[in-house]
């Protein structure tokens, strides 16, 4: 008769049964607002983190416990929960550093004039108690949002930022495109994307666009703007400070839908 599972093993393999329970309900949480997006975005960063860290803990103790015994029951259940930890471990690190590398929020192929939301999109984002839309050529220092950052960053402007993280951010090139074409192309991409709300102003030359991350339900606002020749595209966050990259990925991946729609 096989013998039960010491109750170290037991709480190591139930600890990573409850870990992706939690983060998943952090998130989603967040996005059916059950909770606000900062204790949604808290539970699962700085939450995640402490129960991965224990998971770890549980089940590193288990193991040494169970080969010191000199037997085997509970090894499975030990080394699974270790196994989930250092998996979660391996997703959470690039998160970690990657609020480092992405500092900012807004993100843009123009860093001298980038494209300007319409007003319902204003409208929107200060009901909604969004970040504000600060100029590019202010530093990061003299604004609310990053008030407390250190230098160099509190001394770098939007732009800046941009044209040092991103640097292969460059609008899209359409030649003599006809102008309802290049609006077309750009509505379907955005379409493909799931983007909702997509609108076109014919006097800005601008088209926009509502994006919603698939976990959290963060709302980000893109617009992209027509003129001489070129499409310029701008992707905005409602909500925190580091995007993790999103705003800038999402840029690419509009500009080359949008190229591959025009037979760029």
């Amino acid at each position: 008769m096989k013998n039960k599972a010491p109750w170290h093993a037991r709480l190591a393999r139930t600890l990573a049964i409850i870990l992706p329970i939690f983060l998943m309900s952090a998130a989603l949480g967040t996005k059916f607002g059950v909770w606000g997006w900062q204790l949604g975005l808290s539970a699962f960063g700085l939450g995640g983190r402490v129960l991965i860290g224990l998971t770890a803990l549980v089940a590193i103790v288990s193991i040494v416990l169970i080969l010191r015994s000199g037997g085997r029951d509970g090894i499975g259940s030990a080394v699974f929960g270790l196994v989930v930890a250092l998996g979660f471990t391996g997703l959470f690190a690039p998160t970690i550093m990657g609020a480092g590398n992405h500092p900012i929020h807004d993100v843009a192929t123009d860093t001298t004039t980038p494209p300007a939301f319409s007003a319902e999109v204003l409208a929107a984002r200060v009901g909604g108690d969004a970040n504000p839309l600060n100029a590019y050529d202010t530093p990061l220092g003299q604004t609310e949002q990053f008030a407390s950052a250190s230098p160099p960053l509190s001394e770098m402007t939007t732009a800046d930022v941009v044209r040092e993280k991103y640097p292969v951010l460059e609008p899209l090139a359409i030649g003599d495109t006809e102008t309802d074409a290049a609006v077309n192309a750009l509505q379907l991409a955005m379409a493909d994307m799931g983007f909702t709300g997509i609108r076109y102003y014919p006097e800005a030359g601008t088209v926009e666009g509502l994006a919603e991350t698939f976990w959290f339900g963060f709302k980000d606002d893109v617009v992209a703007r027509i003129v001489e020749g070129r499409i310029d595209f701008r992707s905005v966050s409602r909500v925190g400070q580091s995007d993790l990259g999103a705003n800038a990925k999402r840029i690419m991946d509009l500009r080359a839908r949008t190229a591959e729609k025009l037979g760029l």
